[in-house]
């Protein structure tokens, strides 16, 4: 089988679960054009644990981890199973870290708001790796690594958080005005793009030393460490492709990228 590409997704907001747009419209045609996977290991920004876990039940509940929405996304469930074998062997490839294995998280929105538009027939087999918060940025980078061997068995990686991501300096007031991006959000997305472009990892993983713009893009950093477990993958022979490379309601990245899009039709 030949290597699976590796898949970064902006996720944004929750709504994008049950409602069409251009965003939710590249990701039902990236559904398509991927190679089908054995299973997907996903990253969200919305699971931290101290300690890293891996979800290992056969059949994942669809976490509904947000409030304040229409009732018609709550009612969404994505029965996807799950993995548990795979779980096995991601364990086992970190024997000195204490991975464990956990059987009540799920998947929560940062997987399946996406992956049902990827997958509508649920029909992939998908587990979730958690954010360990005790550790850096680059000790994410190091820990990510360990599961490139995973690409070449079927397994599909996806991290899914945001470049940009302040909840605080959002304008809920332009949901669809797609031209809206504070000046410092539109500074950082491009200055992480050309870090992400020379694969300067280090850089990245320093993101707190890159400036007032950066500090601002990731005042938290769940949403950004996500990206690193992709960016972490990329060997030299993987290129990069870039999708959905826009800013909404002023400071919330939708920018999304490929490696290893060879790999697709």
């Amino acid at each position: 089988m030949n290597r699976m590409p590796v898949v970064f997704v902006g996720h944004g907001n929750p709504m994008y679960a049950i409602e069409e747009n251009e965003f939710v419209s590249t990701w039902h045609r990236l559904g398509e054009q991927l190679p089908l996977p054995k299973s997907i290991i996903a990253i969200s920004a919305h699971w931290e644990t101290r300690g890293t876990a891996v979800t290992s039940m056969l059949h994942p509940r669809t976490i509904h981890d947000f409030g304040g929405f229409p009732e018609a996304l709550f009612q969404i469930e994505y029965p996807a199973p799950g993995d548990p074998e795979l779980a096995l062997k991601i364990t086992e490839t970190f024997p000195d870290s204490m991975i464990r294995t956990d059987e009540s998280w799920g998947l929560d929105h940062g997987t399946w708001s996406v992956v049902r538009h990827l997958f509508p027939h649920a029909n992939v087999p998908i587990v979730q790796l958690s954010l360990d918060f005790n550790k850096t940025p680059a000790e994410h980078i190091q820990f990510a690594t360990k599961l490139s061997a995973f690409r070449d068995k079927g397994v599909l990686i996806i991290g899914s958080g945001n470049l940009v991501h302040n909840l605080r300096h959002v304008s809920w007031d332009k949901p669809d005005d797609e031209e809206f991006a504070y000046d410092w959000a539109i500074e950082a997305n491009e200055k992480i793009k050309q870090l992400i472009s020379n694969h300067n990892l280090n850089e990245l993983a320093n993101y707190k030393l890159l400036g007032r713009a950066v500090q601002m893009a990731i005042p938290t950093p769940e949403h950004f460490i996500p990206l690193l477990y992709a960016l972490a993958l990329k060997t030299e022979s993987d290129d990069i492709a870039y999708f959905n490379d826009k800013t909404v309601m002023g400071s919330l990245s939708m920018t999304s990228l490929i490696i290893g899009s060879n790999q697709i039709k």
